[in-house]
């Protein structure tokens, strides 16, 4: 049991390492290429930091015979759940520690047009998943229209309008390996990071499903539970790094995004390669995600802002979920 877990502390590493390097180089090619924080946030972090959890089911589905759409249909939903939980909570820890150190206020600041188009978008999308289980007649429409709802979402935040973004730091790659700075070496350090937190996710779940099956976990509550928080880390270390440097739109972008494309191109897989049959436990993580995104898009319209207490409530529901079905 020592080798999976020191394996299991080394992919950490690796993924936090290559999250900041992830970010920075993010951050100058947005910077370089003129890209406003929505679409850096929203759009490329979120599916860039997506693809670990993204591919997984993908795999279970495809080309796992035992437990393989049980194991799918959890990864599938285990993502907007965790994101939805811990994911956000995670930015809550972040605006917490900046304001215990007085580098930052308790508000998070974000746009709020750009953050109530994300939420409205997941839940939209995310509904439309949860009823086609009831409408089995009609899964290949719905999963081209969710699809077609995501397409609309990149077209609507590329064309919207959001603050530009600044970056006064210089490239992870050209500061420590002395490499010219310039957008080839800025796209390699991107790809580099990215496969090296799809590598330490990857190792991180292998890891992890060792130590579930010498414990005996059921195969739905690990890609459920356990598996998205290994491939989903970039998005949370992303977004508590870019919280902790009071980039707050970036960060609640990244979250934000990545939920809108998880209930989008992921469950229109599941809808098409599976029989779409969810269980219990599985549709009361989807109903606590939507909860938890309902209730904060109403704090966003009742309230005008975001701050650090409403994300300890994420946590709360993550608990609740741990204590209903353990």
């Amino acid at each position: 049991m020592v080798i999976p877990i020191a394996l299991l502390l080394l992919s950490i590493f690796f993924i936090v390492i290559a999250s900041e390097t992830f970010t920075n180089s993010l951050e100058y090619i947005g910077f370089k290429l003129n890209l406003s924080q929505a679409v850096i946030g929203s759009i490329l972090a979120a599916i860039g930091t997506a693809l670990p959890e993204t591919i997984l089911p993908v795999i279970a589905i495809l080309f796992l015979k035992h437990s393989a759409h049980e194991i799918g249909i959890g990864a599938i939903l285990g993502a907007p759940f965790m994101l939805s939980t811990l994911g956000f909570f995670m930015v809550g820890i972040g605006v917490t520690i900046r304001y215990f150190f007085k580098k930052g206020t308790f508000n998070v600041n974000i746009e709020k047009k750009t953050t109530k188009r994300d939420l409205i978008f997941f839940l939209i999308s995310y509904t439309l998943a949860i009823a086609t289980t009831q409408l089995t007649n009609l899964k290949h429409l719905m999963a081209l229209v969710i699809i077609l709802i995501y397409i609309l979402y990149m077209y609507l935040t590329f064309k919207g309008r959001s603050s530009k973004l600044e970056f006064e730091d210089k490239l992870s790659f050209s500061k420590y390996l002395k490499l010219k700075e310039n957008l080839f070496v800025g796209f390699f350090q991107l790809f580099f990071s990215l496969s090296v937190m799809i590598f330490g996710a990857y190792a991180f779940v292998n890891q992890l499903s060792t130590l579930s099956q010498h414990f005996g976990f059921n195969p739905l509550i690990f890609s459920l539970l356990i598996s998205p928080i290994a491939t989903e880390l970039p998005e949370k270390i992303n977004s508590l790094t870019w919280t902790l440097k009071n980039k707050d739109i970036l960060a609640f972008g990244n979250i934000s995004g990545a939920m809108v494309f998880q209930s989008s191109f992921p469950v229109s897989i599941g809808i098409l390669l599976t029989e779409w049959t969810i269980t219990q436990s599985a549709l009361l993580s989807a109903y606590i995600a939507l909860f938890n995104i309902a209730l904060m898009l109403f704090w966003t319209y009742a309230f005008k802002k975001l701050n650090g207490f409403i994300f300890s409530i994420n946590l709360f529901t993550y608990i609740y979920y741990l204590l209903k079905i353990i």
